[in-house]
């Protein structure tokens, strides 16, 4: 059950009369309605309110209440108004207050956002709206669960349109009525009435149709003290509510993160003697590396500095991959052709053809001189966004800029799989995040990605370590 849930259950309960005892002393319900009659009849005889009949108590099926309660139209227990119709023309730097929504956004109404209405103008057509001390002001348009009381602040201001002030008629308890409006019975009445019709907000013609059951005055008290009561267990209940749902929203996404993790650290499966070395791997490349620049930019390589395995060896990318980089050649885009596969094409994974773009069979022919992406490449984002990698799975394509294809010296060194994983975990996302430019778009210089750190293990591991992956990744995902 959600935190709003159980707050309309609790408030269900009580306007049913379920949450608190009916107490046989308390003064009869027939005394509050003739109190409520007379006030409406005082405020219409004050030209308060247009002439209306009182309707007294209802028979209404939606509520289950208790015999001493009664259930009234809300015309009956208060005298409503809707803020006027006021134009901007009529506003002014300085006078009467008028409300706005801003002045809303707690259970005290306040002056904040107000604008201000000439007093003559006030004292004139519009001095019956002027807001009294412990008046209850709702939001009916932009923000339907407002709900407020008039202190000695907002004495006198007027309230605009989309706001309803209410007075409450037989002294019924004002906190009781402000429970009302957010209970479950309220809003199922609001929707009814919104049913069917295009408004986006509700008024006084609407709340002339809408009931409330009433309670003895001494019960209204009691349920009030009763709601307050149970409010602080609510408001922790929803503190606990909500870092629950938090855990478990990141959850999937921290386990695959701890699962990466502990992947590149050599934790995730056992090293076996008879696997060889990553030592003799590196050494199996080094006619790859006669031709290998030296790095010209100080890095930061603290998050890769952890213990490895003692069959594994750290090196650096470009001593495992070549680096296929089509930076600075723009592509001319087409409708139809060689598929171009874009950053937006290349997720945390995986690849994603949502967007489709093309090349001409005569420009991919061009772009073969700087190397070719092939199927089972392995694709790396440097920027918007950036750190992204996923295997290529198409048979023929090229890759636009801001792509870099990371395609393995000799077979059977570099399992691709298990580089992808590597560069998706979390020490070497922040190796790209310790030595990449920019602050609001972020991407990565291949000079610099070319020198990063990566551990190398034995072949035979790389491929157990994967299959490993790939059978627990998959659980996570479920979990999301």
């Amino acid at each position: 059950m959600t935190p709003q849930e159980l707050k309309s259950s609790i408030l269900n309960l009580a306007f049913q009369g379920k949450l608190t005892q009916q107490q046989e002393n308390d003064t009869p319900i027939d005394n509050l309605i003739r109190d409520c009659c007379e006030d409406k009849a005082d405020a219409i005889a004050k030209g308060k309110y247009k002439k209306e009949a009182f309707r007294g108590s209802v028979v209404c099926d939606d509520y289950d209440i208790p015999e001493a309660w009664r259930i009234m139209h809300i015309s009956d227990m208060s005298l409503f108004q809707e803020g006027p119709g006021i134009l901007s023309v009529d506003f002014r730097p300085q006078g009467i207050p008028l409300i706005r929504i801003a002045g809303m956004k707690t259970e005290r109404l306040s002056l904040e956002g107000c604008n201000f209405l000439d007093p003559e103008m006030v004292k004139g057509k519009w001095s019956h709206f002027k807001l009294d001390l412990g008046d209850i002001v709702i939001s009916t348009s932009a923000s339907m669960d407002k709900v407020c009381e008039v202190y000695d602040d907002c004495v006198g201001a007027i309230p605009y349109t989309g706001q309803i002030r209410f007075k409450m008629y037989g002294g019924i308890n004002k906190e009781y009525f402000k429970w009302f409006i957010q209970s479950p019975f309220y809003i199922r009445q609001i929707n009814e009435q919104k049913a069917g019709a295009a408004i986006k907000h509700y008024g006084p013609t609407h709340l002339k149709k809408m009931t409330i059951p009433i309670a003895p005055l001494e019960e209204q008290k009691r349920i009030v003290e009763r709601i307050e009561e149970l409010l602080p267990l609510i408001d922790r209940y929803e503190q606990a509510w909500t870092k629950l749902e938090a855990f478990n929203k990141r959850f999937p996404s921290d386990m695959q993160k701890s699962l990466l993790q502990i992947a590149i650290q050599g934790k995730l499966v056992e090293q076996r003697a008879d696997e060889g070395t990553g030592e003799e791997l590196f050494k199996s490349l080094s006619v790859y590396h006669k031709g290998l620049k030296p790095c010209k930019n100080e890095l930061n390589f603290s998050s890769m500095d952890f213990d490895l395995p003692d069959s594994w060896r750290m090196v650096e990318l470009n001593q495992l991959f070549d680096f296929v980089d089509y930076r600075g050649k723009t592509p001319h885009k087409i409708n139809e052709g060689v598929f171009l596969i874009t950053a937006s094409n290349i997720k945390q994974g995986y690849m994603d053809y949502t967007r489709k773009e093309y090349i001409s069979r005569e420009e991919y022919n061009g772009r073969q001189s700087r190397g070719i992406t092939q199927k089972g490449d392995l694709l790396f984002t440097t920027e918007a966004p950036m750190g992204n990698a996923a295997l290529c799975d198409l048979d023929e394509c090229s890759c636009g800029q801001r792509i870099i294809t990371f395609k393995e010296y000799k077979e059977q060194t570099a399992f691709s799989s298990l580089f992808m994983y590597f560069i998706l975990s979390p020490p070497f996302q922040q190796q790209l995040l310790d030595n990449c430019t920019g602050t609001t778009a972020k991407g990565i210089k291949a000079d610099k990605l070319k020198h990063f750190l990566i551990p190398l293990p034995p072949y035979a591991e790389q491929k157990r370590i994967v299959a490993k992956l790939e059978e627990i990744l998959p659980l996570c995902e479920k979990l999301k």
